[in-house]
């Protein structure tokens, strides 16, 4: 027997789609409840705000995501060394498993996270730190360890341009790979645009400063 669709769940599916193509502050709430077919109320009745909504977005990749990189993160530590490249090598599964949210869960995914970032996001912010505190400092410690010659603000600056990175290479994904197709020869899956990511983000933060 098929699941009805509740509102709520209209809502997300709405608001994520658009999120992810437009960013969160060119979509509107009409926009979003005209593309769910609901009342333009209903986002205060289930949500109670837009920022509410826009966590509630997030939440349902963050809730797999996190649990399964700080699982990845405290496995990693746990050995005496290890470099920046195995590091990022830690997310490969957390991005694979987002394929049970959605599709293109890693791709949507990572999309939202570079919206939240470009516009300043602040109370998006706040909330990762408050529900996955933890899992960001793991992150960071383990960036340090493997980095520990990296001041903090070499590292801050250095995380958001991989951020901006890996971002791009998801978004862009599908042209990259057609442009891989026509002028190399290249047949380049989704999840194989993230091989060829990591070694050039983990390049990038293991550089040495001038």
């Amino acid at each position: 027997m098929t699941k009805a669709v509740t509102t709520q769940d209209k809502l997300l599916n709405a608001a994520e789609a658009l999120f992810a193509e437009q960013g969160f502050e060119q979509t509107s709430l009409r926009q979003i409840t005209t593309e769910a077919n609901v009342n333009l109320a209903s986002v205060n009745y289930h949500f109670g705000s837009k920022k509410a909504l826009i966590q509630a977005v997030m939440a349902r990749y963050l809730d797999v995501f996190m649990p399964k990189l700080q699982t990845e993160l405290m496995a990693l530590a746990e050995r005496n060394q290890f470099n920046t490249r195995e590091v990022f090598d830690c997310f490969r599964g957390p991005l694979a498993e987002l394929r049970g949210v959605h599709e293109q869960g890693s791709t949507l995914f990572l999309s939202l996270l570079g919206f939240a970032y470009a516009e300043i996001q602040g109370h998006l912010r706040r909330y990762i730190m408050e529900q996955f505190g933890e899992v960001i400092a793991l992150l960071l410690d383990t960036l340090h360890q493997a980095n520990p010659k990296l001041s903090p603000a070499d590292m801050f600056w250095r995380l958001h341009f991989v951020l901006g990175a890996t971002v791009f290479a998801q978004v862009s994904g599908p042209a990259l790979r057609e442009i891989a197709a026509a002028d190399f020869g290249e047949d380049v899956a989704a999840d194989q645009v993230v091989e060829r990511l990591i070694p050039f983000i983990a390049g990038g933060v293991d550089a040495c400063s001038e």
